[in-house]
């Protein structure tokens, strides 16, 4: 088994092993991961921190080894706080780093990163703070940052901002936590999650108070929520079907 270290920004995890095929989820820098097959220009790999597994380019990512894998996803993470940090590389070039970003792994780079950071688990009422700067990011699928996010990706890196994990797909994502019977027993910081006419749950959000919810959905933003789903106070309708609140923390 071989094991690898994300050492830049933003890198894709993809369906295939090709630059043409869907972006499934995106690896932030300072992500490890293990090898699970290799060919000559990409990788199958699993994450470390969700278990997802993808395609990335060989030459986007670094081999390490076990021994560093194991020690390097023991320490305490030091996650990007702000919109963007930087970081210094070993040839004294600057690498911008999006909200998120894990820099405890950058001194076994020998990079230096500059910015506010954020280690300790915080409140849950926090996760909607944490919500509130990834506001107006464009809507990507497959995307984790502020510069392109989709709904799943959107409350996995808030929820991770805070100290708690979640699985990376909204399906996945609602096998965790306990059902709520109504929309009155939520609180802010809870999901709520969304399904299509096939009953599959496609969608999920994050609970704020006063029945509102942000999601992303074009872009993340703020609607109403109500026994029904999602209502999209531009469009005058009900956007999405409620399936199930689930209490994560």
């Amino acid at each position: 088994m071989k094991y690898g270290l994300c050492n830049l920004s933003i890198v894709p995890l993809r369906l295939e092993a090709a630059d043409t095929s869907e972006m499934v989820t995106q690896v932030l820098y300072g992500e490890t991961f293990k090898v699970v097959e290799q060919r000559k220009k990409w990788s199958r790999i699993r994450l470390f921190f969700d278990t997802y597994e993808g395609w990335i380019d060989n030459k986007q990512f670094v081999l390490i080894a076990e021994e560093d894998y194991h020690t390097l996803n023991k320490q305490k993470p030091r996650l990007v706080s702000d919109l963007v940090g930087m970081l210094t590389t070993e040839e004294n070039m600057l690498l911008a780093l999006p909200l998120g970003c894990n820099v405890a792994a950058a001194s076994y780079l020998k990079h230096i990163s500059e910015g506010t950071y954020v280690s300790e688990k915080q409140p849950k009422a926090h996760i909607v703070d944490t919500a509130l700067l990834y506001l107006n990011a464009p809507y990507l699928w497959g995307g984790k940052t502020p510069f392109g996010i989709d709904c799943s990706g959107f409350t996995q890196m808030c929820y991770k901002l805070n100290g708690y994990k979640l699985l990376r797909d909204a399906s996945q994502q609602a096998t965790q936590g306990e059902p709520l019977s109504f929309i009155e027993e939520s609180e802010p910081g809870d999901l709520a999650f969304f399904d299509n006419t096939e009953g599959d749950i496609t969608h999920v959000g994050i609970i704020m108070k006063d029945n509102y919810i942000i999601h992303a959905h074009g872009k993340v933003r703020i609607d109403r929520i109500d026994h029904t789903g999602i209502f999209n106070y531009e469009q005058r309708q009900h956007t999405h079907k409620l399936r199930v609140i689930k209490r994560i923390v």
